[in-house]
């Protein structure tokens, strides 16, 4: 055994041989340095550069860059004291150029990607995004891909690649603020002038709607059987969830504050007429009339 632990597998040049010894321990050391600079890595930036309140997606990249800094210090500093040469591991390029020609061309690009990703920043850990069709927030920028939570609690792994290229919509790029709305119906006869300030009231006093830029109430359209007005305001959010509950929050506050000033919010309601005719007890003409009366039970539209 240890004379096949001794014994030269291949020769760089005329004055040094490589045994698998050799090899096997500068192997195992190099596995070693990797989960030493992992889990150092994780240590320095959670106990030491975490103190400094730094952003997420910082402190991700800090730990990228210590984690592949201190790998290439150990791996050169074992081959060294084995007396291994980088060079010993020349016979492999050949090797490694055809898997990265053929089977890690789509690696190499998310690889890529994911470090133009951390260093643009287009998206950041934590950001609110719409791809493909799904709103969700991001959770996690990996080498390789994405992570988004979606609002329904999937998670959506995205290869970086992908997202790169992507017509993604960022909702908290610049700031955690963001634009929505919501629509309520009142009956016809209404003060459309006493909505408009209980409306404005409601936004007013919600704690979440940010008073720069204004909330606006417009009075959007007579509809068939309602006067439609659309609350349209700003809300800094935290989490996708977080907009959800502020509008609800603001329809439970219109429903109480309708109730109590005896506002009607409105639902599609029609009035049939039959006209009969004197010799038939069947009708001969309908007519159908849609109005907004009010309901004996009140609902949202």
């Amino acid at each position: 055994m240890q004379e096949l632990l001794s014994k030269p597998l291949f020769s760089i040049g005329d004055k040094f041989d490589v045994t698998l010894s050799q090899l096997l321990l500068a192997i195992l050391f190099v596995i070693i340095a990797a989960l030493f600079s992992h889990y150092f890595s994780r240590f320095i930036t959670r106990k030491i550069l975490a103190k400094f309140k730094l952003a997420e997606d910082n402190l991700v990249i800090l730990k990228r860059l210590i984690f592949f800094i201190l790998l290439a210090i150990i791996t050169v500093t074992v081959l060294s004291f084995f007396n291994v040469p980088l060079t010993a591991f020349a016979f492999m390029s050949g090797a490694v150029a055809i898997g990265v020609g053929f089977g890690a061309k789509t690696v190499m690009d998310n690889f890529i990607s994911g470090w133009i990703l951390m260093s643009e920043r287009p998206v950041r850990i934590n950001d609110i995004v719409e791809y493909d069709g799904h709103l969700g927030r991001v959770i996690e920028v990996g080498n390789r891909s994405t992570m988004i939570r979606r609002i329904d609690g999937a998670h959506m792994v995205v290869p970086n690649s992908s997202l790169l290229q992507a017509n993604l919509i960022n909702w908290t790029l610049v700031d955690p603020n963001i634009r929505t709305s919501v629509r309520v119906g009142v009956a016809y006869g209404s003060d459309v002038e006493k909505v408009k300030e209980i409306l404005e009231t409601v936004l007013k006093e919600h704690e979440s709607v940010i008073d720069d830029p204004a909330p606006s109430v417009i009075f959007e359209d007579f509809g068939d059987s309602a006067l439609i007005f659309d609350l349209w305001f700003w809300a800094s959010v935290g989490a996708v969830r977080e907009l959800r509950v502020i509008r609800s929050d603001i329809r439970f506050n219109i429903n109480k504050a309708f109730q109590e000033a005896g506002i009607v919010i409105a639902f599609p309601q029609r009035d049939l007429h039959f006209k009969f005719d004197e010799k038939s007890s069947f009708p001969i003409t309908i007519s159908d009339q849609r109005n907004s009366s009010k309901p004996q039970d009140k609902g949202e539209e």
